[in-house]
């Protein structure tokens, strides 16, 4: 078993903000894959499902982003999990938009959810890095992370969380090789 957590903040407000793109990439994982409905556990909405003969647990922690590493710790435990079983998916300000990286382990680069995370479970979970770019200035950070993206970047953002979905059967063989170039060959169709 997996366990597959999507960053985000609760609540209507921060639907469409570039920090809550990790909440964004586990619904259309669900949806594409369709997993079972959203249950409230370990302090998430939590899915099941299975993805390449995978089973998955796919989480959205509730408890905000500065605390997301409670719930993920919760599940882990309940499922026996190490970190090396954990894959996050976040927003990263040092990412062209609509970029992704995939590493293991890792600093916290100053993101609050990968720090809450690494301080309770570890960093040797797979991180998938979702470029939502930098605004150029650091005084502006804030506001660009917790802005909703802008009407001209919903196309590419639906492109590319349709193209984590479509190809996350690489992701649960553990090709994280073949996850990046089958995504970015989706993505070149339809430049």
């Amino acid at each position: 078993m997996q366990l597959w957590v999507g960053l985000g903040n609760p609540g209507a407000e921060h639907s469409m903000q570039r920090h809550n793109v990790g909440f964004m990439v586990a619904d259309a994982i669900a949806e594409v894959h369709g997993f079972d409905a959203t249950r409230s556990r370990f302090q998430s909405w939590a899915q099941m499902g299975r993805i390449g003969g995978e089973k998955i647990l796919l989480l959205k922690p509730a408890t905000y982003m500065n605390k997301s590493g409670q719930a993920i710790g919760e599940a882990m435990r309940f499922y026996k999990l190490g970190p090396e079983d954990v894959t996050v998916f976040y927003d990263e300000l040092d990412l062209e938009p609509f970029k992704i990286k995939v590493r293991r382990g890792g600093g916290t680069a100053g993101h609050n959810g990968i720090r809450s995370t690494d301080a309770h479970i570890g960093n040797e979970f797979r991180r998938i890095r979702i470029g939502i770019g930098h605004p150029g200035n650091k005084t502006r950070v804030t506001r660009h992370v917790l802005g909703n993206y802008a009407k001209a970047e919903i196309e590419p953002l639906t492109d590319l969380l349709g193209a984590i979905a479509a190809e996350a059967d690489w992701l649960a063989k553990g090709d994280d090789a073949r996850f990046l170039n089958e995504v970015a060959l989706r993505l070149q169709a339809t430049d």
